[in-house]
């Protein structure tokens, strides 16, 4: 069965059970699916990734895996609490799968969130960094292939692969919010394991602020099928070499935590401005 058939039939079945009608989707990555998730977004429905077909289903302990419909100021968005990465096996045509279907559905906007180590040296723990521009150092690109002609075209452009209207109104939200954020430059690597030092200086020469192990793929393919995107990492920890400790998982879930008030309350000030022009 050809990837087209499996977006149609993930979409039918989502459809089938809620019924969106959301031009916005997030993708809320580590930790940030929480309770204050549920005091800034009315959730009124959730699908498990595993009752949805073709739809990629996450290994990784600290990412739920489910499709959750809600409401912001009657604005419906739907959310991906929770998404799959290079590094648990799947090819960058599975990790990629749900913005095709997203897109299918009738999404129009794409808000990322991760978490990353922190490169620059202000990129502090609990930083928010609003992303203008990445670095795919995964070794792979998921527009590799024949082109799926029906979403896009062959050589996509990427000069603004973060929509630069979206980064003036995330920088307007976030003064009137008094939340304070950074913007630079995610580069991402594979993973599962964190960087070395020795890379790390390899990253800050390269120009990546942050680094990570996802987000990249998922705005490319957007961009390949004309979503505007929004994305923002939580600076979840200094990277190897800037500080003598050593990282953690728990570091990284427990930084982002600290953080999610500020990034759910930027995230939902960002869509109640946008509404207007959906």
């Amino acid at each position: 069965m050809n990837i087209y058939d499996k977006v149609e039939i993930a979409k039918n079945y989502i459809q089938k059970k809620m019924m969106p009608n959301a031009k916005i989707a997030l993708i809320l990555g580590s930790g940030l699916i929480n309770t204050n998730t549920t005091k800034e977004i009315n959730i009124k429905a959730i699908i498990k990734y595993d009752k949805i077909p073709y739809w990629p289903k996450s290994t990784v302990d600290h990412h739920i895996g489910e499709l959750l419909l809600g409401e912001v100021d009657g604005t419906e968005v739907i959310i991906m609490s929770g998404r799959v990465h290079y590094y648990e096996g799947y090819s960058m045509s599975e990790i990629t799968f749900p913005i095709r279907v997203l897109r299918e559905i009738g999404v129009e906007t794409l808000i990322v969130t991760n978490a990353a180590g922190g490169v620059s040296l202000n990129m502090k723990p609990g930083t928010i960094m609003l992303i203008d521009d990445h670095i795919n150092l995964m070794g792979a690109n998921p527009l590799i292939g024949l082109n799926e002609d029906k979403w896009g075209e062959r050589y996509p452009d990427m000069t603004y692969p973060y929509n630069i209207e979206y980064i003036s109104i995330i920088e307007k939200v976030a003064k009137q919010n008094n939340i304070h954020i950074e913007k630079g430059t995610y580069l991402a690597m594979t993973g599962p394991s964190f960087e070395t030092p020795a890379e790390i200086k390899m990253i800050r020469l390269l120009g990546g602020d942050v680094v990570g192990m996802s987000t990249v793929p998922e705005v490319i393919v957007a961009n390949h099928m004309n979503m505007k995107v929004c994305g923002l990492s939580c600076v979840s920890n200094y990277a190897a070499g800037i500080t003598k400790n050593r990282l953690t998982l728990e570091e990284v879930i427990e930084n982002v935590d600290l953080a999610s008030s500020k990034i759910m309350k930027l995230l939902t000030s960002f869509i109640r401005e946008i509404y207007r022009n959906v």
